[in-house]
Formats: C-alpha cells, structure tokens, sequence
C-alpha cells in the first residue's frame, strides 16, 4: 500500500526508466478516495492521467481536474435515470475545464438499442466534444448486422461514436 507521497516518487522512478506514455487511474469509483488522487498528483504527473471511473462523482471532479489528460466514464448502459444524470454532469464538467473527455460503452449480451442511443443523445447534450466508443461482445457483433445499423443512428446525432469489438477474455475485459 502506497501512501501519496510514496506513489508519486514512484511514478516519477518508473517514468524514468521507462517508456511509459500515460498513467490510467480506473477500477470503477476511483473517485472515492479524491483526497489520496490529489495528494499524489499534487504539483502535476509525470506523464498524461487518464481517470477512468463510473461517473457518479461529478463533485469530486475538482479535486483532481488539473492533473487529468482524460477523463473517461465507463457503463454498461443499463444505469438508472439517477446514474446518468450524474455521468452527464461528470462531462459537462469536464468540458467546462476543457480536460479530454470519453464515454466507454460496454453493454451486456443483447441491450436495447434505443437505450444507447439515448445515452449518446444525452452526451451529445452534455458536451459535443464526448468521444463515445461502444464495445459491444464479440458474439453479439457477428451474430447480425445490428451495430452496423445502430452506428449509422448514432452517428446521425453525434459525430464522434466509435465501435470497437470487444476481446475476448482473458486477452480483454470482462
């Protein structure tokens, strides 16, 4: 265990032995602990930050937007109305701060499709800079031609939507 003086030095070590190109901070509400964020990244990161979390922390944002190249909302789509407001708000801030910023869409086996085309719809509201990348499984991309119609729908109403299969495990994530 680290403590924040402790994981900057050793940031900044491996920066220097390496070839290292960003710093990905994630596992799902890393938010949680913004105190510990902005002690270790107090004074800039040796390289570009990536934050990649759920997006229900909008209000911690502050405390760690200055260090951030990115920062990355990852869903699965199936969220509540609640949930989503604050991931909107999560961009919209990010936006005001002129930090990159991303949704990862990583939907289950067989989502609707008007539900994601929502979220796009809302992100496209949020901030017309949201780059949105949908992962959906691999079985469900070869098994018709459904993406390639929802892309064409999304696209229509955000220009940045990507869609990316996901790998299968254990080369990928879950």
């Amino acid at each position: 265990m680290f403590t924040a003086d402790a994981l900057r030095s050793e940031l900044t070590r491996l920066v220097q032995r390496s070839v290292y190109h960003s710093i990905a901070i994630c596992g799902g509400d890393p938010l949680g602990e913004a105190d510990f964020l902005a002690a270790a990244l107090e004074g800039g990161a040796p390289l570009g930050v990536m934050l990649d979390h759920d997006g229900q922390r909008p209000e911690a944002l502050d405390r760690v937007i200055g260090s951030l190249a990115l920062i990355q909302v990852t869903m699965t789509g199936a969220e509540d109305d609640a949930a989503l407001v604050r991931v909107m708000a999560t961009l919209r801030h990010a936006a005001e701060k002129h930090v990159a910023h991303a949704i990862a869409l990583m939907p289950e086996a067989d989502p609707s499709d008007g539900r994601l085309l929502r979220i796009v719809e809302q992100a496209q509201e949020a901030s017309a800079d949201t780059s949105v990348v949908v992962h959906p499984t691999m079985e469900s991309m070869s098994s018709d031609r459904r993406w390639l119609a929802w892309l064409e729908r999304a696209t229509s109403v955000h220009s940045d939507v990507r869609l990316l299969a996901r790998l299968p495990e254990p080369t990928g994530m879950r």
